[in-house]
């Protein structure tokens, strides 16, 4: 492990490697984005240099395809792939129940159309990402760009009688000009501060006229791999119940991810 990564990457890294002993040749894989995901992504082309593993991967994002290329990865489409046997992705807050916000990397919309698409959902995170309760990361809305001050008034005036204890909406940024997801919209991110149901929230946000999806992840993931600084890991499976933990070993070489950034 290389001297210069921080104690956060170090546990992305063994979240990361660890979710990917769910992988197994033949299998069709959706591929996440983000910084934790990037890890994860660079573990499975490790694997698939050393040890001859076949997969197909199913990328979030354009920069999550061009990793994958480059590491060796088939990538196809979602509409090539049919159906995936699971999709390995980070998050930017998880619950106890696993629910997630999502989209802080700017691609919410694949990142839930390929993990509902897929058997099963593993999240990679840090212990930083858990919370009791959603809503501490502003919650990403992906909105189209046609009427979208309309929209976020919409949006801001369901806040009021909705369970949350901020209501600023502020429309994300790239510099001086407006953020672009992949599919040519605006995000809207909400400043909730916190979230009293995310159920209900998720199902009234995607009501709103011009709203395409919303970061609100409900009963999606199945199982979220916490990894820690020196290598410890924790798998939950919320579907079977159950808490494993495991060690990830860092004295091995890993200098592939030395020039991997945030």
């Amino acid at each position: 492990m290389p001297a210069e990564l921080s104690a956060i990457d170090k546990a992305k890294f063994a979240a990361a490697r660890r979710a990917c002993d769910f992988v197994e040749s033949g299998m069709r894989v959706g591929l996440g984005t983000g910084s934790t995901a990037a890890w994860m992504v660079r573990c499975l082309g490790e694997r698939v240099r050393d040890e001859g593993l076949a997969i197909t991967g199913v990328p979030t994002s354009d920069r999550t395809a061009d990793l994958a290329r480059s590491e060796g990865i088939r990538v196809v489409t979602l509409e090539e792939a049919g159906w995936l046997d699971l999709t390995i992705d980070g998050t930017d807050e998880f619950d106890p129940a696993l629910n997630l916000i999502k989209g802080g990397g700017g691609a919410l919309l694949r990142e839930k159309i390929v993990a509902t698409a897929s058997d099963q959902m593993i999240v990679i995170a840090d212990p930083g990402k858990e919370v009791a309760r959603l809503g501490a990361f502003p919650l990403p809305v992906e909105v189209i760009p046609f009427g979208w001050k309309a929209t976020k008034s919409l949006i801001e005036e369901m806040l009021v009688s909705l369970d949350v204890l901020g209501r600023e909406v502020t429309q994300r940024m790239n510099g001086s000009k407006p953020y672009l997801t992949d599919q040519g919209n605006l995000i809207l991110d909400l400043h909730l501060n916190r979230i009293g149901n995310a159920r209900q929230l998720a199902m009234v946000l995607n009501q709103v006229p011009g709203v395409v999806e919303n970061g609100l992840f409900i009963d999606i993931c199945d199982i979220v791999v916490i990894g820690q600084a020196d290598g410890h890991v924790e798998v939950r499976d919320v579907n079977k119940g159950t808490v494993e933990r495991d060690r990830i070993d860092f004295a091995e070489p890993v200098n592939l991810f030395a020039d991997l950034g945030d």
